[in-house]
């Protein structure tokens, strides 16, 4: 997993106490994100948004590998909402069908009309209408499943050199 969910800390307070009066362990962000720093954007800070653990990790650790940053991995619609308005990623790699009550396209609708955050569309479910549905968050690539991790590293660079020519 990414720094920002492995990191554990202990809370010792009454109220946080675990059963039996003891410490309990919390997931905690890294040191920039508790202290509650905003992150700006930056050109290779990426959100994957994927509810199949294994791909995720896959995909962490492929781009990882490749010299990009991530912001973070979510599994819903909800909790990548919520990373990308404290971790400020440059683009999200997303997942169309997602735990959760929204799925993907509904997320980067949102992710980009509210922080102008675009995605690629890493997906088994890539039809016309899924097509036209995304449409308005102006996606940079669709990736049919099964993909290689090659392949996925290689969009991601073309869609942050097309970021960078459109300035956005």
């Amino acid at each position: 997993m990414s720094r920002k969910t492995s990191a554990v800390r202990r809370e010792e307070s009454q109220t946080s106490a675990a059963p039996g009066g003891g410490p309990r362990l919390v997931f905690a962000p890294d040191d920039a994100a508790a202290r509650g720093d905003k992150r700006r954007a930056t050109a290779d800070r990426i959100l994957v948004v994927e509810d199949d653990f294994l791909v995720a990790m896959q995909m962490e650790s492929a781009l990882t590998e490749a010299g990009f940053e991530i912001a973070g991995v979510a599994s819903s619609g909800e909790d990548a909402i919520e990373l990308a308005l404290s971790e400020r990623p440059r683009l999200a790699v997303m997942d169309v069908r997602l735990a959760g009550q929204r799925d993907g396209i509904d997320t980067a609708l949102q992710l980009f009309a509210e922080h102008g955050i675009r995605c690629i569309f890493a997906t088994a479910h890539h039809d016309e209408h899924a097509r036209r549905r995304a449409a308005p968050a102006v996606p940079l690539g669709w990736l049919a499943k099964p993909y290689t991790m090659a392949s996925l590293v290689d969009l991601v660079r073309r869609a942050l050199a097309e970021l960078g020519k459109s300035g956005h």
